[in-house]
Parts: C-alpha cells; sequence; structure tokens
C-alpha cells in the first residue's frame, strides 16, 4: 500500500478504527457537547490529519554525534508495519521509505498506519513485521507475551515534540499564575497526584517495593514549603481521564506505574463542539487552572495559557530542576519528555531478520534522525540513546 492510499484510507477509517469511550462530568461544558464516541473521533481524525502536513520546527539539531548509516548487503523483500497513525499523518514514513530504498531498492513496504490501537494486533496476528506505537499498554503487553511467552522487542525511534498534539508532545506541571511554586520533583508529584498504594508496575511485573502508605500524601502548598496564607490551602489537582494514555503515562513517570491517584483529582475528556470541531481536554482543563489559584495540573507545553505557568521539574530530591524547552527536551535533561517506538517480535537469541535490521539501522542513523527533524515534529535522538537502541539489534 502507498504512503498516499494510507493517508486517505486513514481518514476514511480512523474514526470507525479507534473505540475510545468518551466520558464527561463536568456541567460546565454545556449543551454544545457532542459525547458520541464516532463522532468525537472524527473530530479527532480532522484535526490531526491537518495538523500532521505542517512543519512545526525549523530549529535543527547537530546530529554529527550520531553514526553515519552505511549500508549492509543490499537486502529485498517486503516490511509490513502496523501501528502509529502520525508517521503516516506527517511525511517520516515517506521520507525514511524513500531514502532507504535508494540503498535498497530490492524492499517494498506495506503500511497499515491508522492507530496505535492497532500495532500490537498487527504483532500477535503475524500481519506486522514493525509495530511503530506510543508506549505499549499494560493490555498490549500482557496479550503479546500470552501469545509469545516473552517481551516485545522495543526501539526508540525518536524523543516526542515540545508542543505538537498527537507527536508524544511533552509533559508539564501548571499552577496558576501567583503561585509562589517554582519547581518540583518526581517524589512530591507522586505526594501530590498519587495516594497510598501497595506497590507499581514496570511493563506487566507487580513490584510490592513501590508499595508507600498514607503519610506519603501531600494535601497542602505548605506541604511544598509554601508558607503564609498559603500554607493551609488545599492542593486542587486537574488531570486527564484516567483511561487516557497521557494519565498512564504520568503514572509511569512519577507514581511507580501504580494506579493510585489522589482521590480529589478532577479529570477532563475531549468532546466534539456542535459545529464538529475537536474540544481537547487537556486544554479545557487549563481554563478551569486559569480561574483556580489552588490548582495543578499536568497538561502539555502548548496548552499554556494566561494565568497559568508552567514549573521547572527535578528527577530526584536535590537533583537539577530543568525547565522545558527544544533544547531540554531534545538532550533529554527535562525529566518529562515522551518517546516514541518501534515494536517487533523477537524470541530470546533469535537472530533478527536482515531487512529489518537493516532498516532500523536506518532510522538511527544520523541520516534517519535527520529525516526526523525535516519532517518538523517529533526530535531527534540524541547519541546515547541511539547506542542503547543499536545494542538492541544484535
Amino acid at each position: 500500500m502507498t504512503m498516499k492510499a494510507t493517508v486517505q484510507r486513514h481518514t476514511l477509517l480512523a474514526a470507525a478504527a479507534l473505540s475510545a469511550l468518551v466520558w464527561f462530568a463536568h456541567p460546565a461544558y454545556g449543551q454544545e457537547a457532542v459525547r458520541d464516541s464516532l463522532k468525537v473521533q472524527q473530530a479527532r481524525t480532522d484535526h490531526v490529519v491537518s495538523r500532521g502536513k505542517q512543519k512545526f520546527y525549523t530549529r535543527t539539531f547537530d546530529l554529527s554525534h550520531l553514526p553515519p548509516y552505511v549500508p549492509g548487503p543490499p537486502v529485498t523483500g517486503l516490511i509490513r508495519m502496523w501501528g502509529q497513525n502520525y508517521l503516516a499523518d506527517g511525511f517520516l514514513a515517506g521520507y525514511w521509505e524513500e531514502e532507504f530504498r535508494k540503498y535498497h531498492p530490492g524492499v517494498t513496504f506495506d503500511y497499515h498506519l491508522y492507530t496505535a490501537f492497532v500495532a500490537m494486533s498487527g504483532l500477535v496476528t503475524g500481519q506486522a513485521d514493525l509495530a511503530p506505537c506510543r508506549k505499549f499498554t499494560f493490555s498490549d503487553t500482557e496479550g503479546f507475551e500470552r501469545i509469545f511467552n516473552f517481551h516485545p522487542t522495543e526501539i526508540t525511534f525518536a524523543t516526542g515534540s515540545l508542543n505538537v498534539p498527537g507527536w508524544n508532545n511533552c509533559y508539564c506541571i501548571f499552577v496558576h499564575q501567583t503561585n509562589p511554586l517554582t519547581q518540583l520533583n518526581f517524589k512530591q508529584l507522586d505526594g501530590v497526584f498519587g495516594a497510598r498504594r501497595d506497590g507499581g508496575w514496570i511493563g506487566t511485573e507487580w513490584h510490592p517495593e513501590f508499595a508507600r502508605g498514607p503519610e506519603g500524601n501531600i494535601r497542602t502548598w505548605g506541604q511544598l514549603g509554601l508558607t503564609g496564607e498559603w500554607a493551609g490551602r488545599a492542593i486542587h489537582p486537574y488531570g486527564l481521564n484516567l483511561r487516557y494514555n497521557q494519565s498512564t503515562i504520568m503514572s509511569h513517570m512519577f507514581l511507580k506505574g501504580s494506579d493510585k491517584w489522589n482521590e480529589d483529582l478532577r479529570t477532563y475528556a475531549n468532546f466534539a463542539r456542535s459545529d464538529g470541531t475537536m474540544a481537547l481536554a487537556a486544554t479545557e482543563l487549563m481554563k478551569d487552572l486559569a480561574k483556580d489559584p489552588h490548582g495543578i495540573a499536568y497538561s502539555g507545553f502548548h496548552n499554556l495559557i494566561p494565568g497559568t505557568k508552567y514549573l521547572a521539574i527535578a528527577r530526584e530530591e536535590g537533583g537539577p530542576a530543568v525547565l522545558p524547552s527544544l533544547e531540554t527536551l531534545q538532550d533529554r535533561t527535562y525529566p518529562l519528555a515522551d518517546e516514541v517506538y518501534f515494536y517487533l517480535a523477537r524470541a530470546p537469541g533469535a537472530p533478527l531478520d536482515h531487512k529489518l535490521k537493516e532498516y532500523l539501522r536506518y532510522v538511527l542513523s544520523r541520516e534517519g534522525q535527520d529525516a526526523v527533524q525535516r519532517d518538523g515534529k517529533y526530535l531527534p535522538m540524541t547519541a546515547k540513546m541511539v547506542r542503547e537502541q543499536l545494542r538492541k539489534l544484535e
């Protein structure tokens, strides 16, 4: 299937392919909110496809530290991809194919890039060789493991964007503009957004050592070091529907992979307006945060609005607190960066199919990462990240 055909079919079929449920609990949104799930998905599809054809970043990074692509012996055959629509909504899959086929004209591609929700299905049914996707969910991974009895191979191929929704944009912690707080670390974020837990998850492995008691809860601004009139004020946490992938990512980052959230978390979900346009939950919650001096929220960098500000974040207590920017995101010093991956089914100890190995070597090369920045949405990886991924190919 050609890239053009993929994009056309995606526009027509993505609404049906997605099965996200729409939930809404905030009467402030009024009667203009359309909650029908298929209408919401169609509004989302229209929104994403139009965004995919834009180049958001002209900033380029020095990629001289990345290994250049040195072609191995020519490979042939078909590479089948199922998964992340953003590769087809933008130009990245096309850039990679065009350049790779200059070295290996005997390779052809078959794309089914409609949604991350079909990535795992493509692998477990044997229809996909590579599954580009956001982080596999618990259900994705468990389904894969039940079929194959080994873990999926995960290859990071880019850092998420700074502020392009859908392209794994980075997350920020926001407070009201009047809040004197300037920074937080992961332990504090756990205390604010989390609750007592009996353990947490890494992939599908349960870790009871991640347990913590209610004494770790942070429910007032005084517990974060604010004094005076702020000390006794209750913290009002805002977030996204806990079925959304963004909430799962936040849980992985600073709640030790648990599902134990602050009992007062105010959650938001996407909806379609009566004119068919998309209202994004991550945007809507910021409007309410701007009216609430006691609020704190996780949302995308691009959702900053007047009346709010984002905080510097440290991974460890006493560690450097870093503000989000293109530079701190690309060099991975900002801790709330997201990633995007290729998944494949490779049994432990088994050699990787030559054409897949060659293609992934190209993607991870200086040339492959230059294509990432030419597309202008995802960000190229660091040399350290590339070395880590290349080791997985051996």
